[in-house]
């Protein structure tokens, strides 16, 4: 099951999946998830636990931040292991169609708190944000001049970008 979790995972183009063999320093321990984040040089960590009694079955899953500690998904399974692969087959799709749109929230969340070191690059996009909303064609061609230098004061400050892209799109 975590082998098909896994390879799900990894099909994801925007999401980078570590090998399940990098983990095994860790199975059978307690580990701090922020340690094992920092050890392993990721965002995430994905853990479970899978327990049978009376011919049933139980998965408990949970995506960690491995930066906060904070549950970004978590999910519990009971089905009849009557049928084991078609068990782990419904799981496994299961779990990564929650996974995905749950990590995607939590990365754009982290984005948006993330604030500018160079308050000229903040107090741009703070003004260009009235005319981006506008909808008047003058004022948002006003608001691409002021987030297009927002960004080259600070490249990394996202919260331009998305304004920017819809501007973009819409040009």
């Amino acid at each position: 099951m975590v082998d098909d979790i896994i390879t799900g995972l990894a099909r994801i183009k925007w999401l980078l999946v570590i090998a399940r063999n990098s983990t095994f320093t860790y199975k059978g321990r307690a580990v701090d998830v922020k340690q094992i984040g920092r050890e392993l040089g990721v965002r995430y960590v994905l853990g479970g636990s899978v327990r049978r009694a009376c011919g049933h079955v139980r998965v408990s899953g949970q995506m960690i931040d491995a930066s906060t500690g904070a549950h970004v998904w978590a999910e519990r399974y009971d089905r009849s292991s009557d049928d084991i692969f078609g068990l782990q087959d419904a799981i496994a799709m299961s779990a990564i169609g929650a996974i995905a749109p749950s990590l995607r929230r939590a990365e754009i969340e982290r984005v948006k708190r993330r604030r500018s070191d160079n308050l000229d690059a903040y107090d741009l996009v703070l003004r260009a944000q009235l005319d981006v909303d506008s909808g008047m064609p003058e004022r948002v061609r006003r608001a691409l001049v002021l987030l297009e230098r927002a960004i080259e004061l600070d490249p990394a400050y996202a919260q331009g970008m998305p304004s920017l892209a819809v501007i973009m799109c819409y040009s």
